[in-house]
């Protein structure tokens, strides 16, 4: 039974998600088991170089829209120009990466088109044709299997939870020049300006992320400045304690992460954050410094290969899903830690 798959490439001014990459190698993978044809779905300014680079990754077809009107991100154009492409191209199936701009363009091309949509996706089983889902559940002590009953199905893919395929720098294909159809007048959200942070390791993407939790502002050797006030004082004591975070983040090329009580205490912005309400991450490696494993945060993470946890409290949750683990105070284990790794890698 053969499969036509829409593969969404999200992508930043020009620069693509890692994950899109996966997700249009799980589409080449399934239509060159079951006969078929893989195309990209590309929206944006100054994208069509993507074009050469989605060929390498996988796909027969590049469906293509270069304009100004799409230069930042703006759902209202972009899911009208998916939902319009998805019509045309008329593929079983429709794959975007699970990040903040793939969930928001899943949903509204879903409700669009009047079907479903399954998200967070970990697994996929196309035996016999019949496309089913595995998506996890309850903070992920459970697994689901879904299907959809409606077509074209949607999904999106957690990110890290597919291989990235090797680039084949021989392959080629079409492009399909697609008509945008929109002048800025007709769009509702407009963009005056952007400021890229810039900075260190993209959390969703990282291999290695080191995270820290509410014991980061808990080291009882750390004396404050006077004039601060008890909320001060604690943020304080947590940014020395980030810092020990960063530190070894920076040797390992990791990214930062923190749980949620250390963004709602306002140690670290949200832009942190991993668990339910924040990224939800798998990567190789994932140290977790003063964090307890509360159910939500665990949500987040869980899937990482390898999780070492550094806390004080032997009871801590965290330790139940960690494949190793080391008590005692992050600050006085971090230091000789960091050094010692900075000296190893140095070769």
């Amino acid at each position: 039974m053969t499969k036509k798959i829409l593969a969404y490439i999200d992508h930043f001014h020009g620069k693509a998600q890692p994950s899109s990459w996966e997700s249009l190698g799980l589409a080449a993978v399934i239509t060159k088991d079951l006969g078929g044809e893989t195309a990209a779905l590309i929206l944006g300014e100054g994208v069509n170089e993507l074009a050469e680079t989605a060929f390498q990754y996988g796909a027969d077809q590049v469906l293509l829209a270069d304009s100004p009107i799409l230069k930042n991100f703006r759902p209202e154009p972009l899911a009208d120009m998916v939902a319009q492409a998805v019509k045309d191209y008329q593929p079983d199936l429709v794959i975007f990466p699970t990040t903040s701009r793939g969930r928001t363009l899943a949903g509204m091309t879903a409700v669009d088109l009047d079907t479903g949509v399954m998200v967070d996706v970990i697994g996929l089983d196309w035996a016999g044709g019949e496309i089913s889902a595995t998506r996890p559940i309850y903070g992920g002590k459970l697994l689901a299997k879904l299907t959809c009953g409606t077509s074209p199905q949607i999904i999106t893919l957690r990110t890290r939870a597919f291989d990235k395929p090797e680039p084949d720098s021989s392959r080629s294909g079409s492009v399909t020049t697609l008509d945008v159809g929109l002048d800025g007048a007709g769009v509702a959200t407009s963009i005056a300006s952007h400021q890229d942070k810039g900075g260190g390791v993209s959390l969703s993407d990282a291999n290695v992320i080191v995270s820290g939790g509410r014991g980061v502002a808990l080291n009882p050797a750390l004396e404050p400045p006077a004039d601060l006030d008890d909320e001060a004082a604690e943020i304080w004591k947590a940014e020395q304690g980030f810092a020990l975070v960063q530190g070894l983040a920076d040797v390992l090329g990791a990214a930062v992460g923190a749980s949620r009580a250390a963004v709602d205490a306002k140690y670290i912005e949200y832009d942190h954050q991993v668990g339910q309400t924040g990224k939800v991450v798998s990567p190789d490696l994932y140290i977790a410094c003063g964090i307890s494993g509360a159910i939500q945060h665990l949500a987040g993470m869980r899937s990482s290969k390898v999780i070492v946890a550094i806390n004080k409290d032997s009871d801590a949750p965290i330790f139940n899903f960690a494949r190793f683990g080391l008590v005692g105070d992050m600050h006085a284990i971090l230091p000789p830690l960091t050094s010692a790794l900075k000296e190893y890698l140095a070769g």
